[in-house]
C-alpha cells in the first residue's frame, strides 16, 4: 500500500514538472536525434562500401607519359615465362615475322582495363596479317600481389589473349625496353635479315578511362598498317599515357 502511495506521489510530481506535450516533444527529439545518428551511420556505411567495391574505378594510379626512346633503337633480348601455359618465350620465337608489337602491360592498372577488350580485337585482325604479338607484365607482386603471375594466366584465359603474355619478375627487361607505364606499345619492324627496329612508341588511341572519347586504336592501327606495308610512319607520335610501372620497393626504373 505504502509503496503504491508513492509510485502515484511520484507520477503525479512528475505530471506537474513536465508537461505532456513537452515530454511528447522529448521523447520524439530523441527518436529523431536516434534515427538522424543511424542515417549517419548508414551513409557511411554506404560511403565506405562503395569505395571498397571492386566494380568501381577511380584513377587515383600515378599517371606517366611513355618516352626516352628513340626511334630505331633495336628490340632487346629477353626469355620470360607465360604464367598460362609455363612455356618460355623469348625474342628469337618471333625473328620469322615481319613486325612485332611488345606491350607492357598489367591486371589492375584502370588504364590498362579502358583498353583490354580493344587490344584483344586489334591484336586478333592484325596477327591474322602477319604482326606479332606479346605482352609483358613488369609489375612488382610485392606492392602488387593482384598483378602475380597467377592472376595474369586468368586474365589471359578470361579476355581470351590471342598473344602470349609474360612475367618480368626481375624487372630487368622493362628496364631495357626503357618501359615506364602501363599500357605502353612498342612497335618493331625488320628490314630483310636485320634485327627488329621500333618504328612506332605511341599511345592506342585518345581515349582515357574518364575522357568520354570512343575507343577505335586508331594511332596503334595506323602504324601497324604502315609498317606491314613498308611505308614510312610519321615521327610526330603521341605518348602512351598511363599507370607508371610498379617497381620492385627500393629499386629505381
Amino acid at each position: 500500500m505504502a509503496v503504491s502511495t508513492a509510485i502515484t506521489a511520484v507520477a503525479h510530481v512528475a505530471s506537474h514538472l513536465i508537461p505532456p506535450r513537452t515530454a511528447f516533444a522529448i521523447s520524439s527529439h530523441r527518436l529523431s536525434s536516434l534515427s538522424q545518428s543511424r542515417r549517419l551511420n548508414l551513409s557511411y556505411l554506404q560511403r565506405r562500401a562503395n569505395a571498397l567495391s571492386p566494380r568501381r574505378v577511380v584513377v587515383r594510379a600515378a599517371r606517366i607519359e611513355s618516352g626516352g626512346v628513340e626511334l630505331g633503337a633495336r628490340a632487346p633480348d629477353f626469355e620470360l615465362p607465360e604464367p598460362l601455359t609455363g612455356n618460355v618465350w623469348r625474342l628469337d620465337d618471333f625473328e620469322l615475322y615481319p613486325c612485332l608489337l611488345v606491350m607492357f602491360i598489367c591486371n589492375h592498372c584502370p588504364f590498362v582495363i579502358h583498353l583490354k577488350k580493344d587490344i584483344v580485337k586489334l591484336s586478333n585482325f592484325y596477327m591474322k596479317k602477319g604482326l606479332a604479338v606479346v605482352a609483358i607484365s613488369s609489375n612488382s607482386v610485392v606492392t602488387h600481389p593482384q598483378d602475380g603471375p597467377e592472376f595474369m594466366a586468368e586474365d589471359a584465359k578470361m579476355f581470351k589473349y590471342p598473344f602470349p603474355y609474360l612475367y618480368d619478375e626481375s624487372q630487368e627487361v622493362a628496364k631495357e625496353f626503357g618501359a615506364v607505364c602501363t599500357p605502353e606499345f612498342f612497335l618493331y619492324k625488320k628490314d630483310g635479315r636485320r634485327p627488329f627496329e621500333l618504328v612506332y612508341h605511341g599511345q592506342f588511341d585518345d581515349s582515357r578511362p574518364s575522357n568520354n572519347t570512343p575507343v577505335t586504336g586508331r594511332d596503334l592501327s595506323l602504324a601497324i598498317d604502315l609498317a606491314l606495308s613498308c611505308q614510312p610512319i610519321p615521327t610526330n607520335q603521341k605518348p602512351s599515357v598511363g599507370c607508371s610501372i610498379k617497381w620492385h620497393p627500393g629499386t629505381q626504373s
